[in-house]
């Protein structure tokens, strides 16, 4: 595997995840939820998917976002205690909890999620705020996301804030690569923010398409029409992007690519991980139908991790983390609920 990752990720501390906690509402599609007056929710936020699922594995997973101080946010903190992801470092202030409401079985990226998380506890973070010292106490890996520098400014620079911290402490840090067009509105585009975030990090996952979007790296031709790649080219594509990743970011060690289409009701699904020069491919998963896309990339880099913090080889790794996500489009929620042996059983052998 990737010795310099692997050097870093001690057995027995903790890997710290940073966004923002989120209730996700997820009414059914035909209007039954209004007739029936149920309506679910789901305790979720990209980060916290990643500490639920590591915490689940046998990770030490600590979770760190803001929040107002009330019952449904102590009634919310116990259910994650319950999960044994550590949320001491969790920072109490604001008025209120970002929502978001998505029917079951849609994409994130999907033009029916509807945001309700504008001036959360979360979004209202300033630099300076948090106690650096305290936070990283014990901790060995750091991930973030995306989505956290694409709420304001302000959390851009919290997160600039927590890189530069970790860094100076030799922690890995991770980055997923997630695109969420509805969120980038304060005048700043992704390509903007996120080189000057990434140059801290360890690891990097997305995919080709989200990496020119985001950082800014060249696409092929045959890449820029919206279907219809042969698979040759796309892991070519991730070669390419992989490289230019790692060149133009000398922090980075390893890039990981996920390929999701969809395949009549279901998917068609892999993985790539670049590291040491090598371009590794995962196994192909195919369904035809699917239960739910939310998580799903959330539990492929936590996957990543569980890998990496346990030394396997980075086939083993990336098998691992891809059986791992596409065991998550069979979960009706936003955190898998799958144990690493359930996953295995997934695997394709």
């Amino acid at each position: 595997m990737s010795n310099q990752i692997a050097s870093l990720a001690k057995e027995g501390e903790k890997v710290l995840s940073f966004g923002e906690i989120l209730l996700r509402i997820c009414p059914d599609m035909d209007g039954q939820w209004l007739k029936e007056n149920k309506l679910p929710f789901y305790v979720g936020g990209a980060e916290l998917n990643v500490a639920t699922a590591l915490a689940l594995w046998d990770v030490p997973s600590a979770y760190l976002s803001a929040m107002p101080d009330n019952s449904v946010t102590q009634e919310i903190v116990g259910y994650l205690n319950e999960r044994n992801i550590d949320t001491k470092p969790m920072v109490f202030h604001g008025d209120r909890l970002g929502l978001y409401y998505l029917p079951k079985g849609k994409d994130l990226k999907n033009a029916g999620v509807i945001y309700d998380r504008a001036n959360s506890a979360y979004a209202d973070l300033k630099v300076g705020q948090i106690d650096w010292d305290n936070v990283f106490e014990g901790v060995t890996w750091f991930h973030f996301s995306a989505i956290c520098p694409a709420i304001s400014q302000s959390i851009a620079d919290v997160c600039l804030e927590a890189l530069k911290a970790a860094q100076a402490r030799n922690i890995t840090i991770s980055l997923d690569l997630n695109y969420r067009s509805k969120l980038w509105k304060y005048g700043k585009e992704p390509i903007d923010i996120l080189p000057e975030l990434a140059k801290y990090c360890t690891l990097i996952m997305g995919n080709v398409w989200a990496a020119n979007k985001m950082m800014g790296t060249a696409l092929h031709k045959d890449l820029l029409a919206t279907a219809g790649y042969a698979k040759e080219t796309l892991l070519q594509q991730a070669t390419d992007t992989s490289k230019e990743i790692l060149s133009l970011f000398p922090a980075c060690k390893a890039v990981a690519n996920t390929f999701r289409f969809d395949y009549g009701k279901g998917i068609r699904y892999y993985t790539t991980m670049y590291t040491e020069d090598k371009l590794t491919v995962s196994s192909e998963y195919v369904s035809e139908e699917i239960l739910d896309k939310v998580g799903s990339g959330d539990c492929f880099m936590a996957g990543l991790i569980y890998g990496f913090y346990n030394h396997l080889s980075v086939a083993e790794t990336l098998n691992f983390a891809t059986a791992a996500a596409y065991d998550k489009l069979y979960i009706p929620s936003d955190a898998t609920t799958s144990t690493v042996e359930d996953i295995k059983k997934r695997m394709i052998k």
